[in-house]
């Protein structure tokens, strides 16, 4: 009987051991799960939790922990929205490195102007990049903690243009003396090399323009003073050849003046309707006796709906007169010379066709540039300024059209102005 009891008692136990525990426990599992819910970033269930204020504190404690890393995160990812905003508004290239010289961070411009296509991030530069000058560049400022600024070329593999860009680096110091990174700085500066040149260029064809005629007046001057008692045969010689030169010198001046006028910014056009055959018929009329000179016709084609024009009448004129001026001194004589006027979709062409000399392939690209003549010493005989096509450019352009040009050697040059077709409102 005792141990029947004793057993009974043991049983009893037991039993209320086990609910103790479980009611003990159970908050606990539960409060395991809401801390697996945290770290799986899930908002944990605390109104699951059971068991006495302990637990429940728990529980009130990782919701506000949770909360508390919500919030965190969208900050984070607000500061992380707000740096790609500013690296994709950048124009600039801009590239982050550690102090072993191995990418953090990078733009999209830098991205492209080294035609990266692999995630770069954690890679060292050098594997990255291949550019040996970048390269030690930025190992320098990491290793004097000094900004250095270099200019270096970048070659474009699709186009094989080279890129000239502006490199500066700035050290990123924790301390004085201890350096954790570099920011570095690509600004493409293709455009501003190109205008120097362009400027260098120009400052020299002009000086040459100068000089010939200049010289020659200047020596025939010398000739006068020096010769008080010319004879009035030789005299003459040599004063109609300082009126041909200082007629050249007056078209160099005009061009320069026509040329930086277009060029400006307060450059503007006085639109009307304009009658395309009556400009032909002007051109004609004024280039009469050039053109009987030599023997050449002058045929003009136009079709019917190509009659009217709303633009600057003058400035047509003078984009008329410059490429007559040039089919008259290229073409031989007994030639004819032809002025066209069509309609192509949206856009009004005029073109001036002769059967010249005619320009090379290499030098068909270059024909409409400020100075440049593909043939130097004929073109400067027949008294060209090397300007006249820059203007036709120029003014086709203000009108918001474009030119294009088809020649072959020996065979003659097509110049064609492609005008946009406005209407008089």
């Amino acid at each position: 009987m005792y141990w029947l009891i004793l057993g009974v008692l043991c049983a009893l136990f037991a039993v209320a051991a086990l609910i103790l525990w479980q009611k003990w426990a159970a908050p606990w599992s539960q409060i395991e799960q809401l801390v697996s819910q945290v770290a799986r970033g899930e908002a944990p269930s605390t109104f699951l939790v059971n068991g006495g204020a302990g637990p429940h504190r728990i529980g009130l404690a990782l919701e506000n922990i949770f909360a508390h890393q919500q919030e965190l995160e969208r900050q984070i990812a607000g500061r992380e929205s707000g740096t790609q905003t500013i690296l994709g508004a950048m124009q600039d290239g801009l590239l982050v490195v550690d102090a072993r010289n191995r990418i953090m961070l990078m733009n999209q411009p830098f991205e492209k102007l080294f035609e990266l296509r692999d995630p770069a991030v954690g890679v060292p530069l050098i594997e990255a990049v291949r550019h040996a000058t970048l390269d030690e560049l930025i190992a320098e400022t990491l290793g004097t903690g000094e900004a250095m600024r270099r200019e270096l070329s970048v070659t474009d593999s699709h186009t094989h243009s080279e890129r000239h860009i502006e490199v500066s680096a700035v050290p990123i110091k924790k301390t004085d003396d201890e350096i954790s990174g570099a920011v570095v700085l690509f600004h493409d500066i293709t455009e501003l090399k190109l205008l120097d040149q362009i400027r260098r260029e120009f400052v020299a064809n002009v000086s040459h323009e100068l000089r010939t005629p200049l010289s020659i007046l200047r020596g025939y001057i010398e000739v006068l003073l020096d010769e008080p008692e010319t004879q009035r045969e030789e005299l003459a010689r040599i004063l109609s050849i300082m009126e041909r030169h200082s007629k050249r010198l007056q078209r160099l001046v005009d061009d320069l003046l026509s040329l930086a006028q277009l060029e400006s910014s307060q450059a503007t056009l006085e639109l009307s309707d304009v009658l395309v055959d009556e400009l032909f018929n002007n051109l004609i009329r004024d280039w009469k006796e050039k053109l009987a000179a030599k023997n050449l016709k002058v045929c003009v084609d136009s079709t019917p709906e190509a009659f009217t024009l709303h633009a600057d009448g003058t400035r047509l004129e003078e984009v008329l007169y410059n490429l007559l001026d040039n089919a008259v001194k290229f073409s031989p004589e007994n030639c004819q010379i032809h002025l066209r006027a069509t309609r192509r979709g949206s856009d009004m062409v005029l073109s001036v066709t002769d059967n010249g000399v005619g320009i090379g392939k290499e030098h068909l690209p270059r024909i409409f540039e400020r100075f440049y003549r593909a043939d130097k010493a004929r073109s400067r005989e027949l008294g060209g300024t090397g300007l006249g096509l820059a203007i036709v450019k120029h003014i086709a352009q203000l009108h918001g059209g474009r030119v294009e040009a088809e020649s072959e050697l020996g065979r003659g040059t097509t110049i064609r102005v492609v005008l946009p077709l406005r209407s008089a409102g």
